[in-house]
């Protein structure tokens, strides 16, 4: 059992709260809220209390309480410190380091890691003050989630709305490391673009910057699993408790797979090149004509992989489509072997980008997830291919 303090923060979204409270406490932690004045107009103490069955915290001008410190006490005897949900307001106050009430004083006072769940309006989560904010809360070491993209209660859309509650909820046991849902498998990612040399100083690549893969593999170690990620050439840090194999091209990244082998989960997010060039062997010089490329076919790693003798028992593949994406991605499935794909329209600002809408086709339908961060694209995978396996 791990023990969390939960702060509740001000603002329409601490409704979930309680909901979070409930899923923390089915997973066997114990839950001890503090409640913000602003938190007090949405939810009440009763709540949080009948919720945790433990006493709410209101006021450091408790004589009761901070005759023994109370707020130290509360910031050193949690595992994990929790604030959700974290309005603009206080993340500036916490990023400046300000102590002018329970929530903000136990903050300074802890050593305790800390993860927070933002809720705001979507001017107010990209305005320059909160990106501020934001890179200094994590400059400082504290978990600060991606909001979800959404309607808003303010009527407007876009990112800043509070995660899902499920979704805090795998975030906080993956912060306190007891998630083991996928301890005991092998799961191979591949990640980002290749590169197909034409002659010593040239190559052809597409806009694959790696990240949702690279998330993807994170996620899936977060959750116990054994990850083995082969990874094109792009210049992101390897995510935590993953094994990192760096390619080239797409003919060295299909022997990293098949070297990789055998897996129980494969999740091919890597935009491989269709096709290679006869390479020159030296520079190609400028001249009257363009030179003529002669293309040959890259190995197919998805389709190899789904019909090999040692093929994984869960084989996903991706789909970067610019049109008619459902439909191309079904026809893809079908005629790879594939058991899922990952579809998505990089007509847009995907590739490269921060944000990602996907569509999970599979034999018993598609699911849509629209236009979230990839890091909760990422989660969200990572638990779809969980209970997948525990079926």
């Amino acid at each position: 059992m791990k023990r969390i303090l939960l702060i509740v923060g001000g603002g329409i979204a601490a409704y979930k709260s309680a909901e979070l409270i409930r899923l923390l406490r089915k997973r066997g932690h114990a839950v001890r809220c503090v409640l913000t004045e602003g938190g007090s107009h949405f939810v009440t103490p009763m709540t949080l209390a009948a919720l945790s069955e433990d006493k709410v915290y209101t006021t450091l001008w408790d004589l009761t309480d901070e005759a023994e410190m109370g707020h130290i006490q509360l910031s050193r005897q949690a595992d994990l410190i929790v604030v959700c949900p974290v309005t603009a307001d206080l993340m500036a106050r916490m990023a400046a380091g300000v102590a002018d009430d329970l929530a903000t004083t136990l903050l300074l006072a802890t050593d305790t890691p800390v993860l927070a769940a933002p809720a705001m309006n979507v001017r107010m989560w990209t305005h320059a003050a909160t990106v501020r904010n934001v890179a200094q809360l994590r400059g400082d070491g504290i978990t600060v989630l991606e909001p979800d993209e959404g309607a808003m209660a303010c009527g407007e859309y876009g990112p800043g709305r509070l995660p899902e509650p499920v979704a805090i909820a795998e975030a906080i046991d993956r912060a306190l490391g007891v998630s083991d849902r996928l301890a005991g498998r092998h799961v191979l990612v591949t990640a980002g673009p290749t590169h197909e040399p034409i002659d010593p100083v040239r190559y052809l690549a597409n806009r694959s910057s790696g990240k949702q893969g690279f998330a993807i593999a994170g996620a899936l170690a977060a959750l116990g699993a054994r990850v083995t990620l082969v990874a094109g050439p792009v210049m992101l840090p390897t995510p935590a408790g993953v094994d990192r194999v760096d390619v080239e091209t797409a003919r060295e990244m299909a022997g990293a797979v098949e070297a990789a082998l055998p897996a129980d989960v494969a999740v091919m997010v890597a935009a491989v090149a269709d096709w290679h060039v006869a390479v020159a062997v030296q520079k190609v010089k400028k001249g009257a004509m363009p030179p003529v490329l002669t293309l040959a076919e890259n190995p197919d790693i998805l389709a190899t992989l789904a019909s090999a003798a040692n093929r994984p028992p869960l084989v996903i593949g991706f789909a970067a489509e610019t049109e008619r994406v459902i439909e191309h991605a079904a026809a893809k499935r079908l005629r790879k072997k594939a058991d899922w794909i990952v579809a998505n329209d990089v007509s847009g600002d995907v590739m490269g980008g921060d944000a990602n809408t996907v569509h999970i086709v599979r034999e018993g339908g598609v699911e849509s997830w629209e236009r979230l961060p990839k890091a909760t694209v990422a989660t969200r995978l990572a638990d779809a291919i969980a209970d997948a396996l525990e079926t």
